[in-house]
């Protein structure tokens, strides 16, 4: 059995991050998502509003570094829960328990003032790239500035190999 989804959007409004009554931190957000049609005559694009959830230090992260209108790439499972409101009613939701949030565009891109660049954050539970010690989440790769860039563009060289670096 697999419950693993993919989603890049914009969010809609900036993270709401809460703290449990045992301290552990919780951030929600909801991620707009382009539906890759377009509907009737108008040729107007529809979206999907899916609500995410982030725990830990993932949910402190985004909540530092999100802001609404940024495009964001979730990596997680669905969840339904639900629960009983004050009317007696069972209300049942469906969200996204997100463990590794990409930034996809820097703070600069979107016209912020912060230096801070694109990353990917993890929630360690099932990325492989994450150090898993303390708990905590560490960048998934390299935050330089170059990160984005291509390594074998206009290079026009050949590439130096060694036959004992091919798996096969």
């Amino acid at each position: 059995m697999l419950n693993r989804v993919i989603l890049i959007g914009r969010l809609t409004k900036d993270p709401d991050l809460r703290y449990t009554p045992a301290g552990v931190a919780v951030t929600q957000f909801t991620l707009a998502v382009d539906r890759p049609f377009t509907s009737g005559g108008q040729g107007e694009r529809e979206a999907d509003f899916i609500p995410v959830v982030t725990w830990r230090q993932l949910a402190e992260t985004c909540a530092n570094y999100l802001r609404k209108g940024r495009l964001t790439a979730v990596e997680g499972r669905i969840q339904v829960r639900n629960y009983e409101n004050n009317e007696g009613k069972r209300v049942y939701v469906t969200e996204v328990i997100a463990d590794n949030v990409r930034f996809l565009e820097s703070n600069r891109e979107r016209g912020g003032g912060s230096q801070e660049e694109g990353g990917s954050y993890s929630g360690g539970t099932s990325n492989s790239n994450t150090s898993q010690s303390g708990g905590g989440n560490r960048p998934t790769g390299n935050n330089s500035r170059n990160d984005n860039r291509d390594p074998f563009q206009d290079d026009g060289r050949p590439i130096d190999i060694s036959e004992d670096d091919l798996p096969f």
